[in-house]
């Protein structure tokens, strides 16, 4: 009798058992596939695409805030995602929904909340508390465990890169004009990092109450 009488199937389930490549190839298949299933149609959806209403993209001295936020980390300990559940909204307000950061990129959502959710700061409290909280926290919240940013208050905010960094926005949608471009450098114009920062953390979760 011959030995290929009965041959072991291309894609049996032993063949995938017994080979690591082939396994692995599949599930990766398998996770892309459910992967694009899930994200594909966010695409073509207004309330993920869309801003809400009233929604406007960032001033050149918001934008350099965020810029700073990012570079100073504080996105590691204070979320910008409120969840929908009751115990979030009852203590941040509205839950987050994606219209509010179509203009964000990359968007501060997160689930690392060591810190209070920002998402909603805005006008919450004066300019004066925020920079009394950003040079010794401990000041205005004795039981903060946040370092104290004292050089933000002594350094120029960048006017160098503002222009590009808009351009690039707008590439990627955020509608800026090119008035607005023209005009970011005067806005930084004697304005320290504090300022923006501040700027920026005032201009948090407004658009949707």
């Amino acid at each position: 009798m011959s030995d290929n009488a009965n041959p072991v199937p291309t894609f049996s389930h032993e063949r995938v058992e017994t080979s690591n490549f082939l396994m692995i190839v599949l599930i990766l298949l398998v996770v892309a596939i459910g992967g694009l299933v899930e994200i594909v149609p966010l695409f073509f959806q207004k309330s993920t695409t869309e801003p809400i209403d009233g929604l406007k993209p960032y001033t050149a001295l918001q934008l350099a805030g965020r810029d700073i936020y990012q570079r100073e980390g504080c996105y590691n300990c204070h979320s910008q995602m409120i969840r929908p559940f009751r115990a979030e909204t009852l203590r941040y307000g509205h839950y987050s929904v994606a219209g509010e950061f179509v203009y964000d990129h990359p968007f501060q959502w997160g689930s690392k909340r060591t810190g209070p959710d920002l998402a909603r700061v805005g006008g919450r409290y004066s300019d004066e508390w925020h920079r009394i909280h950003l040079n010794n926290p401990r000041d205005v919240v004795p039981e903060s465990n946040m370092p104290a940013y004292p050089w933000l208050e002594k350094n120029p905010a960048d006017a160098s890169t503002i222009q590009a960094h808009m351009k690039a926005l707008r590439i990627v949608g955020v509608p800026y004009t090119d008035d607005e471009i023209a005009k970011a450098p005067d806005e930084l114009k004697g304005k320290t990092e504090q300022d923006a920062l501040i700027a920026y953390l005032q201009s948090l979760g407004r658009a949707l109450k």
